[in-house]
């Protein structure tokens, strides 16, 4: 039953953060940083952003952060890799993401006690809610 709930809690960050993850792009040399705020454009993916980020909200000590961005780094990485695989079908490309996403919160949970482990779980839940109650219901 841990298990099942591990991954719907994965499935909602997933769901949440996966496409900040997947879609993010870097900046080309002709867009200046200003630009990268703009409407229609992508934020580019800093690691090191998200950890301190993670870091504020869960009160990670410095040690912590710094063996978070390369967590995040990897993550983001992978799902670069992923989002150029053009060989998977839209299901195995989906499970792959969701093996990432699990993967990397698995190290993260890794890092934390046992208050900052809650403390995530329960960032974690709020997404996964979040983002289902934006969702359309189901059609008949």
């Amino acid at each position: 039953m841990n298990n099942v709930r591990k991954a719907t809690v994965a499935l909602g960050v997933l769901l949440s953060a996966g496409s900040a993850f997947v879609f993010a792009q870097a900046p080309d040399a002709n867009q200046s940083s200003a630009a990268q705020g703009q409407p229609g454009q992508h934020r580019t993916f800093d690691p090191a952003q998200q950890a301190e980020h993670l870091g504020q909200r869960l009160g990670l000590s410095s040690d912590q952060v710094a063996q978070i961005k390369p967590i995040f780094a990897d993550r983001f990485q992978k799902m670069q890799t992923l989002r150029t695989d053009n060989s998977l079908s839209q299901d195995d490309r989906r499970a792959k993401m969701q093996a990432i996403m699990q993967d990397s919160n698995s190290k993260i949970e890794g890092l934390l006690n046992d208050t900052q482990k809650q403390q995530f779980e329960q960032m974690q839940a709020q997404r996964h809610n979040h983002e289902h109650s934006h969702e359309a219901p189901p059609q008949s």
